[in-house]
């Protein structure tokens, strides 16, 4: 037996048997249970929601700002003119997003009927002699002096889903949606008149958008298969109708799919343009500014049509981000739609996250050729003030119903700001900050013999 230098025998040191690894314990379906977790902490949907809003938003700047330049140049105008004018719309839109992210529900249900009363009365001042002005051949806007004008349709979108949403909250409380009089009546009259005044001026995209924003409210109200579907078939047989009668609308409708700038009897010289701007991107795109079809060969490029100038610049990496924004802001409305208990905030966030996913759906559908073209900017993200600003009190809104989740305010409660923190000199026992907002105070500490 060999002996070590000390004169005593070696340890005997035996291997430790392996752990056996569990079956289902491999690294996918740890970052899968990750994922979960992550998903469900109380405060996703209110990141998702901020995060992605803003993003959105920042990045639609910097679009606005490089599409928009040729535009501003060709008439005469300085080369940051529009994106001057987006700022300072996206400056207002922030604190009204803010100021609607801090409204109590109670609040957001008392302007419910003053937003929907000054929706329909700035929409029927459109049609007022002198008092509208038509742009693209839409008489949908008002002049307020200079270089800005307002469109009130977009101010309708938001007036329809919170007064809707208020609607049918008090309905459901007093149980009166089991009869189908009060699940339509007054909802389909005042939307119906709402869309009224919109196809007075023309503007087919928009009547659309509330459309979509009707039947999402009643969805989410527990419509009745053949009610929906008899309601549905309605809107569908009136916009066949409109579009049948109308030469601009059908020729839009032939460009579905077009290749070439001439189509038949239909010139779809746009959506071909919006074609060969997202080809042309590949995966990165040709680099922020460098784009080739803004200089003239695609109309609308800071409005209407971003995407593809956005697809040009900044590749297919660039509109897979702008899609998966978009998809993180869906998901985040619909489940703080879905994990409420109180009615108004379930009609609310589910109606403002229909309007800006359906709205995005067919902004996107006819810059990749799948949709006919029908004139609605991208949230968020397209040049125009008047659609920024009621989109960003809609997000303060699912902000506001975000933060007022149980789980969510208990954890936004945990993070308030610490007080009687010294920032100099001292041990670090005196630096540890007191807690002033528990219930104790610690003992001062004892002090030294002949201290005062």
């Amino acid at each position: 037996m060999p002996v070590s230098r000390t004169g005593r025998p070696p340890v005997q040191r035996t291997a430790r048997p392996a752990s056996p690894r569990l079956a289902g314990d491999n690294p996918l379906r740890r970052l899968r249970e990750r994922a979960r977790k992550a998903w469900d902490r109380p405060l996703t949907a209110y990141y998702l929601i901020l995060g992605g809003s803003m993003l959105i938003t920042v990045l639609g700047l910097v679009m606005v700002y490089s599409a928009s330049q040729i535009t501003a140049l060709q008439l005469s105008l300085p080369g940051s003119f529009f994106f001057r004018k987006q700022f300072l719309a996206a400056l207002i839109g922030g604190a009204l997003l803010f100021a609607a992210s801090r409204m109590p529900v109670r609040l957001h249900r008392a302007l419910a009927y003053p937003i929907l009363a000054a929706a329909v009365f700035s929409m029927a001042l459109v049609q007022v002699p002198g008092v509208g002005m038509s742009v693209n051949g839409n008489q949908n806007w008002i002049s307020l002096g200079g270089s800005f004008q307002i469109q009130p349709s977009e101010f309708g979108k938001l007036a329809l889903v919170l007064w809707g949403a208020d609607l049918i909250a008090r309905k459901q409380e007093k149980r009166l949606l089991t009869q189908w009089k009060h699940m339509l009546v007054p909802l389909v009259p005042v939307a119906f008149l709402l869309l009224g005044l919109i196809m007075l001026g023309g503007d087919m995209g928009t009547a659309i958008i509330l459309t979509a924003i009707l039947f999402g409210l009643l969805w989410l109200a527990g419509a009745p298969t053949r009610l929906f579907a008899g309601v549905l078939s309605v809107a569908a047989l009136i916009g066949v109708i409109l579009i049948k009668t109308s030469p601009n609308r059908m020729a839009r409708l032939a460009c579905i799919g077009a290749t070439e700038p001439k189509a038949g009897a239909a010139d779809c010289w746009q959506a071909v343009h919006g074609i060969y701007a997202l080809a042309s991107g590949g995966i990165f795109g040709s680099g922020l500014g460098a784009s080739v079809e803004k200089w003239g060969q695609l109309p609308e490029a800071h409005t209407d049509f971003i995407f593809a100038v956005t697809g040009e610049e900044l590749g297919l990496a660039g509109t897979l981000s702008v899609l998966a924004l978009f998809a993180a802001l869906g998901y985040a409305g619909i489940r703080v739609a879905g994990r409420t208990e109180d009615p108004f905030v379930r009609y609310a966030a589910g109606g403002v996250t229909t309007w800006l996913i359906a709205q995005a759906v067919i902004n996107i559908g006819a810059v990749l050729g799948l949709l006919p073209i029908a004139g609605v900017p991208l949230p968020l993200f397209s040049y125009g003030g008047s659609a920024l600003l009621p989109t960003m009190f809609a997000v303060g809104l699912l902000i506001a119903f975000a933060r007022d989740e149980p789980g969510a305010r208990a954890a936004l409660a945990m993070r308030q700001p610490r007080f009687g923190r010294k920032r100099s000199g001292g041990s670090r026992a005196e630096r540890v900050p007191r807690r002033w907002n528990t219930m104790r105070r610690r003992a001062p500490a004892a002090r030294p013999s002949g201290e005062r």
